[in-house]
């Protein structure tokens, strides 16, 4: 009966995520393994960090050996090969290079990075070494690089207070060697959010509803991760964006309301469960 009742949940492909652990579970590798999941493909880790942090901030947070975040990467990626890679949370120069290393090694054409760089409060997260690195050397290493707009500040040393502004500094990271970019717009001052998604080609503006909820904890490692595995499954880029952007939005707007702080959101949302599970 069991067999049956799961024989339609074939897994679509196998993602490996890049990240910081969040052992409140909304954000980091929880929230990526639970989008990877959720969409129906396979995940794997390789954990750059651990943090200990709830809805209200984070208390602290323990840095991983450089030579376990290299034995990760490359001894999972030697017997299950991944179709792409989520990178996310890198928290120092070294850690960074160990990636970088670690990526030529184990060639992996599809890579979304997004680049964890700066707290809900404006506080920067990583130094300016490391910020270097990734305008030099990460980003022009990935499929696509996902900022949102205090990190596409950082990145293209641009002010952003507009949507021109968004493609004024999309524009520049492609110049400094980015193949395709993706600005996510939540922190503009409008009604709607304006995620802009551009390349050499094309620029493609996608707009959404703006849903009023503190409870956003997760959305950018959320959108990264499902973006890898559409993109993982054949999808082309841009509508690997598209079709993320609907899955964070709706799951933001199924969010449980979890916690004091900024909430997580609810990434099985869109799961259709068997009534003979429930």
């Amino acid at each position: 009966m069991l067999k049956n009742q799961l024989i339609n949940l074939k897994l679509k492909s196998k993602i490996l995520i890049i990240a910081g652990s969040d052992s409140s579970g909304g954000a980091g590798i929880q929230a990526d393994i639970k989008t990877v999941t959720s969409l129906g493909s396979y995940a794997m880790t390789a954990i750059t960090a651990i943090t200990s942090q709830n809805t209200t901030g984070v208390l602290s947070i323990s840095k991983v050996p450089l030579n376990e975040i290299k034995n990760q990467i490359e001894f999972t990626s030697k017997d299950i090969k991944p179709d792409a890679i989520k990178i996310g949370m890198l928290h120092s120069s070294k850690v960074i290079n160990v990636v970088l290393n670690s990526l030529i090694k184990i060639k992996v054409k599809k890579i979304i990075l997004d680049p964890v760089m700066v707290a809900k409060g404006g506080k920067k997260l990583i130094d300016n070494k490391s910020i270097g690195l990734i305008r030099s050397k990460l980003m022009k290493k990935v499929s696509l690089i996902t900022p949102n707009i205090p990190e596409a500040e950082i990145l293209s040393k641009i002010k952003i207070k507009s949507i021109d502004d968004m493609i004024t500094a999309g524009n520049k990271l492609l110049k400094k060697g980015a193949k395709n970019v993706l600005i996510k717009g939540g922190h503009l001052n409008s009604k709607q959010v304006f995620d802009i998604y551009l390349n050499k080609e094309e620029i493609k503006i996608f707009k959404s509803k703006k849903i009023r909820t503190k409870n956003t904890h997760g959305t950018g490692c959320t959108l990264s991760s499902a973006i890898a595995t559409y993109f993982s499954c054949g999808k082309t880029l841009k509508k690997s964006c598209s079709m993320a952007i609907n899955y964070v939005n709706h799951s933001i707007g199924a969010g449980p309301k979890y916690g004091e702080g900024h909430g997580p959101i609810n990434h099985i949302s869109l799961l259709n469960v068997n009534k003979k599970f429930r």
